[in-house]
């Protein structure tokens, strides 16, 4: 026990360690990209520092699973060097026991970042995303999901307008069962259209089956609206803007997301990102278990002259690799051309069964 305490707390220092290492780094790094994205002269120095307090969590927490193979590489590398893992091994453990320590906490760090990191990453990059559009566009945007279906609002030369729909297809970039309400820059209403269908276009909204009714004051809308075939209404909004309005994934935290879904999925429209990044935090401390198995596949055996350098890499380099798969399998998955549990769970799973076959290979032969 005395043992395994051990291993622990030094696989825990160095996590630790490199964790501080890589803020610090990125830090340095995102404020550079903020002095780049925004002007100091019109925001002042006060709200870049704001937007890299509120970005650089994100940045971290996207690293982890680099972070936890590093980690992994020192300590192995460490405790070979030192004869450590030759006097664990002549005191009656095997390499599998010798693992159970860094597994068990790279499963609790991986715990720990789905159930309190990820909700403060997720309340970060909400607030960052924000600000950032507001410091850019000088206007927030409104969004409301329900049961009865979905309201934006978009900004023009024209003035405001918003926009009701019951539904739409998958990626969003079709409206069905529409309504447009116009208002001038007064803030009175001039027009509403009502349109079977609309498909958003590059810089347009296409509507299909639409009747329009004028809404000025002294006037019979009813008796003045016409009814066109076809139509177009001039727009900012890109279909990436509208389905990042439904909250993107990263915004919402593992606790929120189920009842995103529910009203996504009652309003008609696509939850399948969300449904997958979901998947993906869950699967998150697996995968980090994975990494440790990974790097200790390469690294639990004796140092040899020459070996030590090239093995460390090849424990990276399979880790980066493992890494890809995951997201290949995550866009396959939002894609829909794969089951999301499967995309979520096959890449970490494999990983671990791949890492253990390893491990048992190089300790019996």
């Amino acid at each position: 026990m005395t043992m395994h305490l051990y291993f622990a707390r030094r696989f825990f220092v160095y996590f630790l360690g490199l964790t501080a290492v890589f803020f610090v780094l990125l830090v340095l790094f995102d404020l550079m990209e903020q002095l780049r994205r925004f002007s100091v002269q019109e925001l002042g120095i006060v709200r870049i520092l704001q937007m890299l307090v509120l970005n650089v969590p994100k940045e971290l927490y996207q690293i982890f699973p680099l972070i936890m193979i590093l980690s992994s590489l020192v300590l192995f590398l460490n405790l070979a060097r030192s004869s450590e893992l030759v006097v664990a091994r002549a005191s009656g453990r095997s390499g599998l026991l010798i693992l159970l320590a860094p597994v068990g906490v790279a499963l609790g760090i991986g715990l720990f970042g789905v159930t309190t990191m990820n909700p403060i990453v997720a309340a970060t990059t909400k607030q960052y995303d924000q600000l950032a559009y507001f410091y850019r566009k000088g206007a927030s945007r409104a969004i409301s999901i329900g049961s009865t279906g979905l309201w934006l609002r978009q900004g023009g030369d024209d003035g405001q307008t918003v926009i009701y729909a019951h539904g739409s297809n998958h990626d969003a970039s079709v409206l069905v069962d529409v309504d447009f309400v116009t208002y001038r820059e007064g803030s009175s209403p001039s027009q509403r259209i009502r349109a079977a269908q609309a498909e958003l276009r590059p810089g347009e909204w296409h509507l299909t089956d639409a009747k329009i009714w004028p809404l000025d004051r002294g006037i019979n809308s009813e008796a003045q609206s016409e009814t066109r075939a076809e139509m177009t209404i001039s727009t900012t909004l890109t279909s990436d803007q509208i389905r990042d309005s439904f909250g993107k994934p990263r915004t919402v935290s593992v606790w929120e997301l189920p009842q995103l879904i529910g009203q996504l999925e009652d309003a008609g429209f696509s939850a399948r990102r969300h449904q997958m990044w979901l998947q993906l935090e869950l699967s998150q401390p697996v995968f980090l278990v994975a990494m440790v198995l990974v790097a200790a596949a390469f690294t639990m055996g004796h140092t040899r002259m020459g070996r030590t350098g090239l093995m460390s890499l090849a424990a990276t380099l399979s880790g980066f690799g493992l890494y890809y798969i995951r997201n290949f399998a995550r866009i396959l998955g939002e894609n829909g051309q794969i089951p999301i549990e499967l995309a979520a769970w096959a890449p970490p799973l494999a990983s671990v069964l791949l890492a253990l076959g390893l491990v048992l290979h190089m300790e019996d032969g």
